[in-house]
């Protein structure tokens, strides 16, 4: 089927509107959950599971509902999913309990997990090509700018309505994507889809959310719990599981041919070192401009602005970068641009000089869309369309277990760094101050003018002197990631044209006889 240009310009917006709404839930929900607490009064148990409860829902339904999309249609999936996703927002804004609010946040999971590889799946059946490149690059940019956009819009609403506000603003967005997916969205599919394989779907769902769980929850508590082992276990038992059992299934849920393919596999493992290195610096440096410099949200937001403008330049050259020097060296020069941003990150003081991290978030920026752009378009370019959901869920379950990841280690290595250089005065709760820098200022505001300056003074020279030494780490980890992936993708094409082989994936190298313009 032929589709006019306007029509797939109608496509990729509804797609991106999709992609923001996701990335804007992800970051909104840290600046309500003080006024939130104030009001609900939920305990310790229970705000760990508002906060994180999206995100196993998330991660762990990823892979199933990619392949559900294969198998029903993308559209469809897409349209129950930003429904779902509407109803649950008014939910979540007007849940009287925790109990209610944590169910709330799992149906925003569920939803998010079939808009995601929805979308991308959608943008790999429209565009071909060089048309891919550029539609990625766009959306990969103003995805990144959602993530900037999250605190900014909390932070307005927040000023002038209760905490539920920000989640209600959802609906309005949802209501524009089911019409004008209803209207403009074309529904593609598997032509010969399989059953889907139920044990499957279970032990992917109890391994990635155990896997996610142990993660987040070792950052949050450190080691030695029972609920910690138990996910470990769980987790570390039921993926090798998993893995095992594709192979002998005639439709497997991750067909692990995939992986056969340098192109495919080597960009897989670039995305998630890349997101573990990236996705702790909007965590670490919303701590540094909120409680280091002391701005308001609002402007801490505003602030980080430029940086997602960065994204966006980032997205629009990616296809211009592959063009020029191919897929490889495009993805090396993300990387490197991304090192020189950690770099730059590094020279921050306890006295904040915006100018300079302005510099530092805009060469950022634009090396994170460079990367981010060039892996998605080089992961869904290489599979058939009939599995573009199942390639998408696996590149989105990249992403999230990356960031995950980086979260709970550089979060945990800063955490470290932070206790072993802090000097607390004697005769003050060592274990209070010396456990966060927001303990530390909780500390300090209840103590006389003097000491308590004192306290906030060394708080915030010990965490700086982490976070300094967590971007220089975070650089170099970059800087080695630019040279592997000159290695990796080494002849991967610039252009990838359509695979024809809907039944089996093996081995569609770089050498592919459908691939033209090789760096």
């Amino acid at each position: 089927m032929t589709i006019g240009r306007g029509r797939k310009v109608g496509t990729l917006a509804v797609c991106v509107l999709a992609q923001l709404l996701i990335a804007i839930d992800l970051t909104v929900l840290h600046l309500v959950l003080p006024s939130l607490s104030e009001q609900l009064r939920p305990s310790a148990t229970e705000m760990l599971w508002i906060a994180d409860a999206y995100g196993f829902a998330l991660a762990g339904l990823l892979i199933t509902m990619g392949n559900v999309g294969d198998r029903i249609g993308r559209k469809k999936l897409l349209l129950i999913g930003a429904s779902l996703f509407g109803i649950a927002s008014v939910i979540t804004a007007y849940a009287p309990t925790a109990e209610l609010l944590i169910a709330a946040r799992v149906l925003l999971g569920i939803a998010a997990a079939t808009l995601m590889p929805s979308t991308l799946s959608i943008v790999r059946n429209v565009f071909t090509g060089k048309e891919r490149a550029a539609a990625i690059g766009i959306s990969s940019g103003l995805t990144i700018l959602g993530f900037g956009l999250g605190p900014l819009v909390g932070g307005v609403l927040l000023e002038h309505f209760w905490w539920g506000s920000v989640f209600l603003v959802n609906v309005p967005v949802v209501v524009v994507m089911v019409i004008a997916g209803a209207l403009i969205l074309p529904e593609s599919k598997n032509p010969e889809p399989g059953r889907i394989d139920v044990l499957s779907v279970l032990l992917s769902i109890v391994g990635l959310v155990g896997i996610v769980y142990t993660i987040k929850e070792i950052a949050y508590k450190g080691w030695g719990h029972w609920d910690i082992a138990v996910a470990a276990v769980l987790g570390l038992g039921t993926l090798p599981a998993f893995f095992v059992r594709q192979p002998r299934l005639a439709e497997p849920l991750m067909d692990l041919k995939l992986f056969t393919q340098r192109a495919f596999s080597a960009t897989i493992g670039t995305t998630i070192l890349a997101m573990f290195a990236q996705l702790a610096v909007s965590v670490m440096f919303a701590q540094y401009l909120q409680l280091v410099a002391g701005w308001s949200p609002l402007k801490s937001g505003l602030a980080g602005l430029p940086g997602m403008g960065g994204a966006i330049l980032g997205g629009v050259l990616a296809p211009l970068g592959i063009k020029l020097f191919g897929r490889a060296v495009t993805i090396a020069l993300g990387c490197g641009l991304s090192a020189v941003g950690f770099a730059l990150y590094s020279g921050i003081s306890v006295t904040i000089v915006y100018p300079e991290l302005l510099a530092a978030m805009i060469i950022f920026g634009v090396g994170l869309a460079l990367i981010l752009s060039v892996a998605t378009d080089t992961v869904l370019g290489v599979v058939p369309k009939a599995r573009a959901g199942a390639a998408s869920a696996i590149s989105e379950t990249a992403t999230e277990l990356g960031g995950a990841l980086g979260i709970a280690v550089l979060g945990s290595v800063l955490g470290a760094l932070y206790r072993s250089e802090l000097v607390v005065p004697a005769g003050l709760p060592s274990e209070t101050v010396s456990d966060t820098l927001g303990g530390a200022v909780q500390v300090a505001a209840q103590l006389p003018p003097e000491q308590g300056a004192l306290v906030l003074a060394n708080a915030k020279l010990a965490f700086v002197d982490g976070l300094q030494l967590t971007m220089l780490c975070s650089a170099g980890l970059m800087a080695l990631l630019a040279a592997s992936a000159l290695f990796t993708l080494r002849g991967v094409p610039k252009v990838l044209e359509d695979p024809d082989d809907t039944s089996a994936f093996g081995p569609l190298n770089a050498e592919a006889p459908h691939a033209s313009h090789r760096v």
